[in-house]
């Protein structure tokens, strides 16, 4: 009962790990990288559909990003939705493609996207967090419950301690991953 509690509350750790990673991969650093483009959505055909799914992408110089739809009626509607993004960036269609060019971060600019990924990593861990209140809930119902002993629910509330620190400490690294990148000149 213990370790299925563990091994639930790990896999969960485990995804809120993962939504991190995906979040500070769409914070855009000084390089043109298709992964800033992972969280938009584009309106095609009246349904909201992400952009990776409509186009493909190409990276000929470190701050440009060339974008091929797939089908050429959407191209409006790509660019529209690249305009109103946050991601700071002026689209310009010549029929084929959509160029980007990733203006260049001023030091202003890369504070702001500190503070964006400090906010993000803040709540993958609040996430972990939650997960780890959750399992300890169930150990305490466990032990109340006398379906295990009170060794091994405190023995349990260790092992839970130790994989929220492990994820925690794993979300502080990609933190410092991030904020590196960003304050590269």
């Amino acid at each position: 009962m213990i370790d299925e509690t563990l091994f639930e509350a790990e896999e969960k750790m485990e995804k809120a790990v993962e939504v991190a990673k995906e979040d500070f991969a769409g914070i855009r650093t000084g390089r043109a990288n298709p992964g800033m483009f992972n969280k938009l959505t584009v309106l095609y055909y009246g349904a909201p559909t992400p952009l990776q799914q409509l186009a493909s992408f190409q990276t000929p110089e470190a701050r440009t990003i060339l974008i091929s739809p797939f089908d050429k009626s959407s191209m409006h509607e790509i660019e529209k939705t690249l305009r109103d993004s946050d991601l700071g960036l002026n689209p310009s269609n010549d029929g084929n493609v959509i160029r980007c060019v990733l203006p260049i971060l001023t030091e202003e600019r890369r504070r702001e996207y500190v503070k964006l990924a400090n906010g993000k990593a803040e709540d993958a861990k609040v996430a972990i967090r939650n997960i780890r209140r959750k399992a300890k809930t169930d150990l305490d119902k466990l032990v109340k419950d006398g379906d295990v002993g009170e060794d091994d629910g405190s023995r349990g509330e260790k092992e839970l301690d130790a994989l929220t620190k492990k994820f925690v400490d794993s979300v502080d690294t990609l933190l410092k991953g991030k904020e590196t990148e960003l304050f590269e000149v």
